[in-house]
This record gives structure tokens, sequence and C-alpha cells, in this order.
């Protein structure tokens, strides 16, 4: 392996992150929130791994890194989650057969019924008998065989710079994040994604105990490190703890994510916002909405994005596999040329990091995951000298690199810190901060809590946690599901003080507690005790 990569004209590393909040409420039969997973699921993460499989099957070789969040890969363990799943999938199964019923004589409506129909009994057939109910067992599988390098996040996704005061709190959530990763997969991983790619200088100093050898930036984050990067973002940079840092590349990245010249934006690709929990009348919904009176998007999406317009042309999914085929061999074309012009001017095969939500595969951008399966089948086609390489495989040959320190950044809009901390959102850290602090003293005045003061000191935790979630000011601050996220914020808030006066009072209530653990069972071996004070 040395050797090829050595002598190839570049090397491609493309990273994907699985992430989603922390969304469980066993209080009601079904929830509008807990759909942010179950779409995942059916439109990203199992379409995923039938793309692997397909590529085993085929004997086409592949590389990929995937880092995958606690709290996702809490709620794909979670038994009532998953029962939820299925009982999505009845439903959808159920309503496409009154699609197929309400379509008959319309050929193009039809076939995008059909479409449907046969992803869903597929997401199904597969959830059910293939994975048994655990898709991680998919991930753990590629990841044995050497296509997925699969690392972490940490715990609850906290965006990083904002616990720059806390140190602890940081060392916290990446303890538990690497310990959950290991009962996961068995091994440690070797690198670690920064949510939201959130970096400030000396950060590395609180990963480099543990193991972690490298990490990624946004590129202005690369290109603005305390010396000038040699390579631009063409190789990485060594901190001076030594820990590697990738650079994300503008052109890979944008040729996917930019809403103007990306390739999600094309005609001939289905439109994520016309869904007939708008289109059609409240009546014929209503059956699948959560609540009477509510309208939802059902995943049923008919039309092609087409253009700025109200008239949309119905979907065609010929034309849709035909783009995404076309985009991948331009993907990789572009990449070709893109090395051989970087290579002239470099003493090392230049290095192209694409860094990408998993969840625009799929979800967002309905074809992503054919246009990965045909970008790994054009790889292998093709006559190039470009490799697939992850981040662990590049740091074996190349070692030695520029020792420098990146820039504070992160990869949200204007690339700093304004997404999470804003006038919409900027309340939520005197919160988290003050039961941080609370925590500390907590475990100073039970170090050795047993029994229900163990429960409720772990809760404690638990709550925390959760309340740190980078998701919750995001959602604030773009305008989304706004209601809910400050409602999340707050309970985690609120109950973590409640738990804090009861146990200064001695007033544990056990049925409070109790609901509460059910709610909110994420970590379920955690220790409170992490969370004691020392020195870094």
């Amino acid at each position: 392996m040395a050797s090829r990569i050595e002598d190839s004209k570049g090397l491609t590393a493309l990273v994907l992150h699985a992430h989603l909040p922390y969304v469980r409420h066993p209080e009601y039969d079904r929830f509008l929130e807990e759909n942010w997973l179950f779409e995942a699921l059916s439109e990203t993460y199992l379409p995923l791994l039938r793309v692997f499989r397909g590529l085993e099957r085929d004997g086409i070789p592949f590389r990929l890194t995937i880092s995958l969040s606690c709290t996702l890969t809490s709620m794909l363990e979670d038994n009532l989650l998953c029962e939820r799943y299925v009982k999505h999938l009845d439903r959808l199964l159920e309503l496409n057969e009154r699609e197929l019923i309400r379509l008959a004589g319309d050929e193009a409506g039809l076939k995008v019924a059909g479409m449907y129909r046969d992803l869903y009994r597929s997401n199904r057939k597969d959830f059910l008998d293939f994975y048994d109910g655990n898709i991680l067992e998919g991930f753990r599988h590629f990841h044995e065989l050497g296509n997925l390098e699969l690392i972490t996040t940490t715990a609850t996704h906290a965006f990083l710079p904002m616990y720059r005061e806390s140190p602890e709190m940081i060392r916290n959530q990446v303890i538990i994040a690497l310990e959950n990763h290991d009962r996961l997969f068995k091994a440690m991983p070797e690198g670690f994604w920064l949510p939201e790619c959130g970096y400030f200088p000396g950060l590395e100093d609180l990963l480099k105990p543990y193991g972690i050898k490298y990490f990624f930036s946004s590129a202005h984050g690369v290109l603005h490190a305390d010396d000038q990067p040699e390579y631009g973002v063409y190789a990485p940079l060594r901190t001076p703890n030594g820990i590697a840092v990738f650079g994300r590349d503008r052109a890979a990245s944008n040729a996917i994510w930019s809403a103007q010249a990306g390739f999600p934006g094309h005609a001939d690709y289905r439109e994520f916002y016309r869904d007939i929990g708008f289109d059609l009348p409240e009546e014929y919904i209503a059956p699948y909405a959560i609540d009477a009176g509510n309208r939802v998007n059902t995943g049923f999406k008919y039309h092609a994005i087409t253009g700025d317009t109200d008239q949309k042309e119905l979907y065609d999914p010929e034309k849709g596999l035909a783009r995404a085929r076309i985009d991948a061999r331009t993907f990789l074309q572009n990449r070709i040329r893109q090395c051989d012009t970087i290579s002239e001017l470099m003493d090392r095969p230049p290095l192209i990091v694409g860094l990408f939500d998993a969840e625009l595969f799929g979800h967002w951008w309905f074809e992503g995951p054919i246009f990965l399966d045909a970008l790994f089948r054009e790889f292998h086609a093709t006559e190039h000298k470009l490799m697939q390489v992850t981040p662990s495989e590049y740091l074996h040959v190349w070692p030695h690199l520029q020792v420098t320190r990146p820039a504070f950044s992160s990869w949200g809009d204007k690339g700093y810190g304004q997404v999470w901390l804003d006038g919409s959102n900027d309340w939520i850290y005197r919160h988290t901060h003050k039961i941080v602090e609370r925590m500390g003293e907590l475990v100073d005045r039970f170090p050795d809590g047993k029994g229900l003061k163990l429960r409720t000191l772990n809760q404690a935790a638990r709550e925390l946690l959760l309340s740190q979630a980078s998701d919750w000011p995001f959602i604030i601050k773009t305008g989304t599901t706004v209601p809910y996220a400050e409602r999340r914020v707050k309970s985690h808030i609120s109950n973590f003080n409640r738990i804090y006066e009861s146990l200064c009072r001695n007033t544990v209530k056990t049925e409070w507690l109790t609901k509460l653990e059910k709610r909110n069972n994420i970590f379920k071996d955690i220790d409170y005790r992490i969370f004691r004070k020392r020195r870094l």
C-alpha cells in the first residue's frame, strides 16, 4: 500500500460525519422529531450500507472515513426507537399502497411511487432480516474489512469553543465518546471529529492524552495557521503536540455543498421541499400525521427540482440516476485535473479532503448514495493515478509534517462561532457553564454515591451533557424547530437543577427520577465521578 500511495499523482479522502441530536420520547406514542432518525435511516444509513454491500459483492475497492456520533449510535441501539422505526416503515408502506391506487393511470407518478415502494421494502427487509434491528453491525463489518475508518466525536456534540474555559468539561465529552466507540467497535479511533469542525488553539492538548492522532479543520483554519502552510490544505499539518490536522478542500466540498454550483441543485434531481404531506388534502394525510390537524413531511416527494419555479416537473428516477452517474464522473475528472495541477508544485502527492454531513447523501440529496456508488465504481474503472486513502493510511506513509497551529475556526456560516453564539441563543451558555460548576460541587460533596444517590448523580451527568448539544443553538439561530430546541435546552438545565437542589436537601423523588432515567437513558454506564475536578 505504501509504495502505491507514494507513486500516485494525487490522493482523495472522503469523510462523512453521521450525527443526529438525541431525540427519544417514550412518554408519547409518536413524536414528530423522532422522525429525524427514521428519515435518516430510510434515506441515508440503510441506502449507504446497501451501496457498500454492492461494492463488496462486485469486488470494487473503496475507502471512506465515517464519524458516528454517540447520540446517533445510542438511538440506533435503542430498542424503543428501533421498534418505532419498523412501525414508521409500515405506515409508509401502507401510504404507498394508497398512493398506487390514487395514481392509477398516471404512468409518471406510478414510476415514482414504485421507487418508494422498493425503497421502503428494501429498508424493512435490511433492517429486520439482514441487520436484526442493529445497523451498527453493518458499519462494523466494513470497518473490519478495511473499507471504512470509523471515528467518533464528542459525547453530545458540544461546540467546544464555547467551553474553552472548562477544559475538564471538554475532557469528559472526549473520554465518554471514546469509551462508547470502544464498546461498540472493539477498537479506539485514531481520528476525532470536532463538532462543527469547531477548533480553538490549544484544543489539541485536551485530545492528545487519549491517543487521538488527527482531527479535521475548515480550510481557513489551516490556511490562517500560525505559520503559512507550505502545501495549503493539500497536506495535513501537525500541531506542536504531534496531532495531525487535515484541512477541508473547498473545491471538492463546494461541488456538493454549494447551493449555487453544487451538483444536488441540478434540475433532474428530486426536490426535497415538495411533499404530498402539504400538497394533498388534509383528510388524506391525517392518518399519517403525528397530531390531528398537523401536516407533516411524509417522505413521498414526486417532483424534480426543475428550477426556480413553483411549477415543478414530475421527478423521473431514471433521469436522477443518470445525472448522479454523470456528476460522479465529473467530480472524479475534476479531482484528477486538480491533482495534476497541484502535484507539479509539491514533493508528494496532493491530498484532497472532502468533509460532508452524512445525511446530505440520501436525505437532503436523494441521489447522494447513487452518486457515491457511481464515484467508487468510476474510480475503479477509469484510468488515472489517484488513490483513495483514509487519514490513518496517509499518516502511516507521511508521518513527518509541517508543525504549526491552526487558527480558531469552524465550518459554520462565516467560518467562526457566530452560529452557536448569537443574540438568539447566547442565553444558553450562562446556564450550561453554571451547571458544569455545580456538577463539580456534587462530585465533591458525594464522592461515593450509592443506591438512589448514585442513580441521581449519574442522571445529573446525563442532563448536563445533553444540555450542551450544539444542535439546539444551531436550530435556534437558523429558525427551524425553535420551540422544540428551546424546550430541550431548558428541560435538561431544569432537570439538572432539580437534581442538584434535591440532593442538597436530601429529598430526591424516586418516581420522578425513574421517569427521567427512562426518557433520557443515554450513556447507561456513565459514572458521575468522571466530573471530579482534576489538574489537567
